[in-house]
C-alpha cells in the first residue's frame, strides 16, 4: 500500500540553494553544488492566479483562470556570503592570516540576479509519517527584490530572501513537494 498523499507541515530544519547551470530546451537541468542557507526560518510559497471572464449578453457567459506568478520567500538567522553570491553575480574573497583574516562579498556595477534551485524540509516526523519528512523544492528562481540587509537596534537582523519562481525551459518543471516515508537530507551535490 502506497504511503499517504496527505500529512502536517511542522517546522523547516534545513535548506539549500542551487545555482542552476543550465536548462537546455529539451535537455536535462544541471545544477552547482548545494549552499546551506544558513538559520532557516520559513520557507514561505504564494502566487497569483489571474482569472479572465467571458461578458456578452448583459451577463458572465465564462469564466476562466492561469497561474501567473509563484515567489518564494525565505527569512534565515545567520548572514551567509556564498548565499549572496549564489543570488547575484558578485564575488566572495578571503584573505590574511590569522589573526587578521578576512572574508568579503563585493557587489559591482551591472551586478545581476542569477537562476538557482532553493529546497527545504521538516525534521524528522515534521510530517505524519513517524521517521519521514517532507521536502519542498523551486527548480527555477530567480531574485525578484533585494535581500534584506544590514543591522537593528538591540536585535537580531534576519535577512530575508524573496524569489520569483519560473518552470524550466528543459522539462516544465516546477515546483515539487516530497513526502518521504523514511527522513531523507538534501543532498549538497549537484543533481538534476
Amino acid at each position: 500500500m502506497p504511503i499517504s498523499r496527505v500529512t502536517k507541515l511542522y517546522a523547516v530544519e534545513d535548506a539549500k540553494i542551487f545555482p542552476l547551470l543550465s536548462d537546455p530546451e529539451g535537455g536535462t537541468p544541471s545544477y552547482g553544488v548545494g549552499i546551506d542557507v544558513p538559520g532557516i526560518k520559513a520557507l514561505e510559497i504564494s502566487g497569483d492566479v489571474e482569472v479572465k471572464e467571458l461578458r456578452g449578453d448583459n451577463g458572465l457567459l465564462d469564466s476562466d483562470s492561469a497561474i501567473s506568478n509563484v515567489t518564494v520567500a525565505w527569512p534565515h538567522a545567520k548572514l551567509s556570503l556564498d548565499v549572496l553570491a549564489a543570488l547575484m553575480t558578485s564575488d566572495v574573497t578571503d584573505s590574511g592570516t590569522t589573526p587578521n583574516q578576512k572574508t568579503k562579498w563585493q557587489m559591482k556595477k551591472g551586478a545581476k540576479p542569477l537562476p538557482f534551485k532553493i529546497e527545504a524540509k521538516t525534521p524528522t516526523s515534521g510530517g505524519d509519517i513517524v521517521g519521514g519528512d517532507v521536502h519542498f523544492r523551486l527548480l527555477k528562481c530567480v531574485m525578484s527584490s533585494f535581500p534584506g540587509l544590514g543591522f537593528a537596534e538591540e536585535d537580531y537582523k534576519t535577512p530575508e530572501n524573496e524569489a520569483r519562481c519560473v518552470p524550466l525551459i528543459s522539462n516544465g518543471e516546477w515546483i515539487d513537494v516530497e513526502i518521504n516515508e523514511t527522513a531523507t537530507p538534501i543532498a549538497t551535490a549537484a543533481t538534476p
